[in-house]
């Protein structure tokens, strides 16, 4: 069973148990699937591959951090707690991801393939290391671990 229809069952099983977070989440992700089929020229009935689902769970579960921080910011604890337990279902379905201490070797070695000793090429390892490490690792973790390498 493919990600897609795993979410499927999902908000059967949400709606049984009246869990209303879960429901809630649960019908954005099927609502992002949709139109992510829909951008892609594909129709709605159709099913997502795994990796698909996963790049647009990542996006929504990016959109929760941004909008956790924003909300943060303005005062509105009411509102980032709502994002914060939406989140955490979210994360649910996400691989686990790598911590900095993981991606550090990952990185110099990367860093002494491309031959790079200053800041100023940063971008370059940046693109490297997310293409090795897609779906694997945060980019904002890769970014902190070049950068305390490179500085």
């Amino acid at each position: 069973m493919t990600l897609h229809e795993t979410i499927k069952e999902h908000l059967k099983e949400s709606m049984k148990a009246r869990d209303e977070v879960r429901l809630r989440t649960v019908r954005g992700i099927l609502t992002a699937f949709t139109n992510e089929l829909v951008a892609t020229g594909k129709k709605p009935q159709d099913v997502l591959s795994d990796e698909q689902g996963l790049a647009v769970i990542t996006r929504l579960a990016k959109q929760r951090k941004d909008s956790i921080d924003q909300f943060t910011k303005g005062g509105r604890e009411d509102l980032a707690d709502i994002e914060k337990v939406e989140l955490v279902v979210l994360q649910t379905y996400l691989p686990t991801l790598m911590t900095q201490e993981e991606i550090r070797p990952i990185a110099e070695a990367k860093i002494k393939e491309l031959g790079i000793t200053d800041k100023s090429k940063i971008g370059m390892v940046l693109g490297g290391l997310m293409k090795d490490l897609k779906g694997k690792a945060d980019g904002a973790d890769v970014k902190v671990v070049v950068e305390s390498l490179l500085s």
